[in-house]
């Protein structure tokens, strides 16, 4: 609908006597009469909700062996350290915080993250990204917003505007961890565009106002006083420091960063739950550790963490960087080896983690930098590959990974009403949000499968395991307990909707040996994660819930939940488990299951009116298709004298009443009220 035909409604509207209010909600730097078209070779709309897809990718010729066998032993050589249920968090980019954390607190958002709590007993959230160097705390703004853009003063590659926010976004997430079980990494903040302030104060507001809540920190960074923080290894290429910048310069900065903090007594939490390096890629972690950082500041360092995407889209985005072929990208996504490629350069530092007792964490990553790919970053083979991708780091001794949200403009987002991406957890544009509702994502699903495969006991252990003829299309996964296998993730990356490409996953506990202290049961109970193909976007379904597509979730899963029973073999001693292709299965070997171990399941209503007066609605559908009747009818029945019956407009000609203003979500939000 175009802007004419839009205000020609109004204007029509008004010559007939009708009052209408009109608020107009508009976010500077945006349009808010873009085209949405459905094509997707014309879609200029938010990336989060771009329509472009790919076939899934030929199968494989010959394919690989379908059939799997599977001898699970007790306390095998190669478990991991032991695993938290939180182990897949999100990381939400500051500058789209307050899509997340409103002052009226998004029901959606609290109800996914209870879904994630309920079975890991928690939830671990970072607020940072390249916004957070920007970042300065004051103490209120004029217009009562929580948090600003600069967008006049953009920098860096991925032109991430400055910011200056209030205490209350800190008091927000308090709020939420009031309500749900949440952990959060925070910013210090010394912004390299303000050397003259040291902006200590945003670390001691959250150390004051999180409190335990609060498990790490990441320093923002200065140019001149050379404070460390967000991608240290990038400082030279953004023009933040000079071309010899090195690691050991990096080193100094965070000595001096903790000699300042030393100085300040409300903060003598804070400045040891330091995480440090935060490399991307262009130093390697190793590059860090051989400075003796760890000798000299253990002691300040909680966490040992590195970010990390596959690829980037920076280049169709920003155009900097190296073009990408997005089409021969999308095969590489539904492989294994994809997973292997990204945890393999980081073994050495997660064993040399384990010889410091720190935890080694992926601080950021997702599909791809840059907002990820549409047609890969927002579909169900996203959502396997997260899958896979955090299971390996778990099995690798990695203590966590990050999966990273940015704002509408993005792809990979977990999407509740988060923007699009990590998890695409979206908000709605605001000309959508008093219709229709939140987004999720594939790596949101990602999430809920592995927090629901590791459970809350904090004890559970991951082996990746291998089978004669596995291909690179079947990942699996073994999670023990005190040495005791309890649960199975298999994936299965081929996307054929015929079914002849599922594979069966042929699982013995102990080889049916009489030693063994366990064997195998007379039935497992499996859940499975589905899609169509490897290319459907929306619509997923864990055991047969889901979130549904865009603008369809709430936060809770929908309809009715089915977790299949499959009887065993006895005289075999084999549990036949069949994997749907593309899909995955959680098995659960013993009859516990973990839905609810971490928490009771939890849900929370919409409790605050926030439209009190002429609040008539017009549905959309007849909005949209409506040309005011051209003048010549009153609103009502066509049929004659159908005004005089009941309904009749007030005599008076009134106005349209625009009104324009500042919103915190993104896009145009048009209100039509009727007086009647």
């Amino acid at each position: 609908m175009t802007s004419f035909s839009l205000f020609r409604v109004f204007f029509y509207n008004c010559l007939l006597g009708l009052t209408t209010a009109v608020t107009v909600y508009y976010a500077p730097g945006q349009n808010p009469f873009s085209t949405t078209s459905a094509d997707a070779s014309s879609y200029t709309g938010a990336a989060a909700y771009n329509p472009t897809t790919f076939d899934p990718p030929a199968l494989p010729d010959p394919l690989p062996s379908l059939s799997l066998d599977f001898n699970i032993q007790n306390n095998p050589f190669g478990l991991s350290i032991t695993q938290s249920g939180a182990f897949m968090g999100f990381s939400v980019e500051m500058s789209v915080a307050n899509q997340v954390c409103e002052s009226i607190l998004q029901v959606p958002f609290l109800n996914l993250l209870a879904t994630i709590s309920q079975r890991s007993g928690t939830v671990r959230v970072r607020i940072g990204g390249n916004s957070q160097d920007t970042a300065s705390q004051v103490a209120s703004l004029d217009d009562g917003k929580v948090l600003e853009k600069d967008l006049s003063g953009v920098t860096n590659p991925t032109e991430t505007p400055p910011l200056v926010f209030t205490p209350d976004l800190l008091y927000m997430m308090r709020n939420i961890s009031d309500f749900v079980n949440v952990r959060w990494f925070h910013i210090i903040g010394i912004p390299f565009n303000d050397s003259s302030n040291f902006r200590l104060e945003i670390a001691q507001s959250a150390q004051e106002i999180l409190g335990d809540y609060l498990i790490g920190v990441q320093a923002g960074e200065t140019d001149t006083l050379q404070y460390i923080g967000n991608e240290p290894d990038l400082y030279a290429a953004h023009g933040h420091r000079s071309s010899t910048y090195s690691q050991y310069d990096y080193v100094g900065e965070l000595g001096s960063l903790i000699d300042d903090m030393s100085q300040y007594s409300d903060l003598s939490v804070a400045q040891n739950l330091l995480l440090i390096p935060s490399v991307s890629g262009t130093w390697t972690p190793e590059d860090v550790w051989d400075t003796g950082v760890m000798d000299t500041y253990g002691s300040n360092i909680a966490w040992m963490s590195v970010e990390h995407y596959p690829t980037d889209n920076c280049y169709a985005q920003y155009g900097t960087g190296t073009p990408r072929n997005d089409t021969e990208l999308w095969p590489t996504y539904l492989m294994h080896s994809s997973a292997q490629s990204l945890v393999q350069p980081y073994l050495n530092s997660t064993a040399y983690a384990q010889s410091k007792s720190k935890p080694f964490i992926m601080f950021e990553t997702n599909t791809a930098s840059c907002g990820g790919f549409p047609g890969i970053s927002d579909v169900f083979g996203a959502a396997l590959w997260g899958l896979d991708y955090g299971l390996l780091m778990a099995a690798s001794n990695f203590s966590g990974g990050m999966f990273h949200v940015g704002g509408q403009s993005v792809y990979y987002n977990v999407r509740p009403k988060f923007p699009s991406a990590v998890l695409r957890l979206s908000s709605p544009p605001t000309n959508q949000s008093s219709y229709k509702q939140w987004t999720v994502g594939p790596v949101f699903y990602s999430s809920l499968v592995i927090a629901e495969a590791l459970g809350s006991s904090n004890q559970s252990q991951v082996l990746e395991i291998g089978a004669e003829n596995q291909s690179t299309y079947t990942p699996n996964y073994v999670i023990y307990e005190n040495g005791q296998p309890v649960r199975m993730v298999l994936i299965n990356f081929l996307s054929d909707s015929s079914g002849n490409s599922n594979y069966t996953a042929n699982i013995a506990i102990g080889g049916g040996q009489t030693g063994q202290s366990n064997t195998t049961p007379s039935q497992v109970k499996v859940k499975y994660l589905t899609a169509s193909s490897v290319s459907q976007k929306g619509n997923y379904s864990w055991a047969s819930q889901t979130f549904g597509g865009n603008f369809e979730s709430d936060g809770r899963l929908q309809g009715t939940e089915i977790i299949e029973t499959i009887p065993c073999d006895q005289s075999t001693q084999v549990c036949s488990v069949s994997v749907p292709a593309p899909g995955a299965a959680l098995v659960f070997l013993t009859d516990e299951l973990t839905e609810t171990e971490g928490a009771p399941s939890t849900t929370f209503a919409t409790t605050t009116v926030t439209k009190t007066a002429n609040t008539a609605t017009v549905d959309a559908s007849v909005l949209a298709t409506s040309n005011g009747r051209s003048g010549n009818s009153p609103i009502g029945s066509s049929s004659k004298g159908s005004a005089n019956d009941g309904v009749r407009l007030k005599a008076s000609i009134s106005c349209l009443w625009i009104v324009f203003g500042i919103s915190s979500g993104v896009g145009l939000f048009l209100r039509a009220t009727y007086v009647l």
